[in-house]
């Protein structure tokens, strides 16, 4: 098989690149910029930018399969920028399969995209789209994926996947964010009850995606019942932000999140930030929005048992697990730092008080703000990712 990804110069993007290699698949990627440790691994690189369509073709011809991990992230920007880079850019990725005679497209979105401002506990696909979103991120996340699944066709098979939150070994998008803002104190519990929402490790957001792709390629009856459609995918049972927040700074070896703050004054506080970077002209996000406010603040998690059934897709990493698999990603990465290393300048204050990334969000280690990647602002995850 032949398959192309765009983003795989992040976190999920990457992941999926290398589990196609490894199980024999000859694999491209596509990017802004080129990733020495993608060529390492014996992927093909094509760069380019999405909104380029004849960069876009280029990367896609003659492969069978197209996985589209990368999208534009943040909670602050215009619209016009989000629009550009995750609709017309996906449109991009949609036309090139065709014109290349792709058989498959497997788009990555999010859960954000049926996210408005109310409680969504135990929802399926069935729930619809709000007809209000609070961040451009989610708006245009959501055309993009009706875009893709209304491509479907006999002759090119399309399917959207929804992961929240994803972590693990390898992350570049929600571990280092968290991490930073803990060591800086400005993280800030918000007060209210238990807020439940769900997470994917990495290995199991990236068995998902194969799973879909492999079922579309099949062909057949299984192809044909979730052609056109979108899954929710996580761990299948959600987990309480915070006390997830803090387990993850715990493998850190960071202390917990101590400090707390009332949700009215989060997101009065918020209101005021994203004024503030408006009138700055400032680049990137504000230092809080009330989209992540709300984020932290209402519990949203999703039944997957379509995805069980129509994709055979099973959850393996426990949250236990999970968190011993990152502990010792994390002891070997202090095994490999030169203890007389200097440790880097604190880089400032964080975007927002506890921002736990989209689905999507894999961004470049050396370039937080990584264009190709799936959760970066600027083409490209994370999450929601995650």
């Amino acid at each position: 098989m032949k398959a192309l990804v765009t983003g795989a110069g992040g976190f999920l993007g990457g992941a999926i690149a290398r589990a196609l290699k490894d199980r024999g698949d000859e694999v491209r990627s596509f990017s802004r910029a080129e990733h020495p440790e993608l060529a390492a691994y014996g992927i093909q690189q094509y760069q380019g930018d999405l909104v380029d369509p004849e960069a876009v073709a280029a990367a896609a011809r003659g492969v069978n399969i197209v996985f589209h991990t990368a999208a534009k992230v943040g909670a602050g920007g215009r619209y016009a920028d989000f629009h550009t880079a995750n609709v017309t850019g996906t449109a991009n990725v949609i036309r090139a399969c065709r014109e290349s005679g792709a058989l498959a497209l497997v788009y990555t979105s999010t859960p954000s995209v049926v996210v408005g401002r109310k409680a969504l506990e135990n929802a399926d696909e069935s729930v619809s789209y709000p007809t209000r979103y609070d961040s451009h991120y989610s708006h245009t996340k959501a055309e993009a994926e009706r875009l893709v699944l209304s491509s479907g066709t006999d002759e090119m098979k399309t399917v959207a996947l929804r992961p929240p939150i994803i972590w693990g070994p390898g992350d570049t998008s929600l571990l280092p964010r968290i991490i930073e803002r803990a060591q800086n104190g400005s993280l800030r519990r918000i007060k209210g009850p238990p807020v439940l929402t769900d997470i994917t490790f990495i290995n199991d957001a990236v068995r998902a995606h194969l799973n879909a792709g492999d079922r579309l390629l099949a062909g057949g009856d299984g192809a044909g019942r979730i052609n056109g459609r979108p899954y929710f995918v996580s761990a299948g049972t959600p987990v309480e932000i915070w006390d997830f927040l803090n387990a993850l700074l715990e493998t850190a070896g960071i202390s917990p999140i101590q400090k707390s703050i009332s949700l009215r004054t989060a997101l009065l506080v918020a209101w005021f930030s994203e004024k503030i970077h408006a009138l700055s002209r400032a680049k990137g996000d504000p230092r809080m929005s009330r989209w992540i406010v709300r984020q932290l603040a209402t519990s949203r998690w999703f039944d997957i048992s379509a995805a069980r059934q129509d994709l055979g897709y099973e959850p393996l990493v426990s949250l236990e697990d999970g968190m011993r698999r990152l502990q010792a990603w994390f002891d070997e990465q202090d095994r490999e730092e030169p203890q007389d290393a200097e440790k880097p300048e604190d880089p400032g204050n964080p975007a927002d008080p506890a921002d736990p990334g989209d689905p999507e969000d894999p961004r470049d280690p050396e370039n937080p703000r990584d264009p190709e990647d799936p959760r970066d602002p600027e083409d490209p995850e994370d999450p929601d990712q995650v």
